[in-house]
């Protein structure tokens, strides 16, 4: 018997997958607990449409978070903190801010958890930051921390 798969199922498919399976399985198991619907010429056509269009706006996110990283890696973002005589600081600079000064700067939403920053900011100079955003996209982000005056 083919389905339509509507959700991911492990070892069988993803969402949208048209898969042939026993007609126990499906009928006991995957149309009962809404995994999968009976596969008719109608459903799979709505399922295509809805592949292709998941495919568009997928292609759409990745072209705008290029778009975002080209203006990230271009973003040099400037902190002044007070530091000892060794250069380190006596607070530090966190991901929360420096999402807040990219958010400031690129006047569009930044969330911290794009930052793959291990530690807070303790030394002064120049750190570089790698930057994971939505759709795989990687990039860096300069910060340079300054001695308060």
């Amino acid at each position: 018997m083919k389905v339509i798969l509507r959700k991911n199922v492990p070892g069988l498919g993803q969402v949208n997958d048209v898969k042939e399976v026993s007609e126990g399985y499906a009928r006991n198991y995957l149309i009962p607990r809404g995994l999968a619907e009976i596969a008719t010429e109608t459903a799979i056509q709505q399922a295509q449409r809805q592949m292709q269009a998941e495919k568009e706006k997928k292609a759409r996110q990745r072209a705008e978070a290029e778009a975002f990283a080209a203006r990230l890696a271009a973003l040099t973002l400037v902190f002044k903190a007070k530091a000892g005589e060794k250069g380190r600081l006596y607070g530090s600079i966190t991901a929360q801010q420096i999402a807040e000064a990219v958010e400031h700067q690129l006047h569009q939403p930044f969330d911290k958890r794009w930052l793959e920053l291990e530690q807070p900011l303790r030394q002064l100079g120049e750190h570089v930051i790698p930057v994971k955003l939505e759709g795989g996209v990687r990039t860096t982000l300069r910060v340079e921390i300054e001695a308060e005056v």
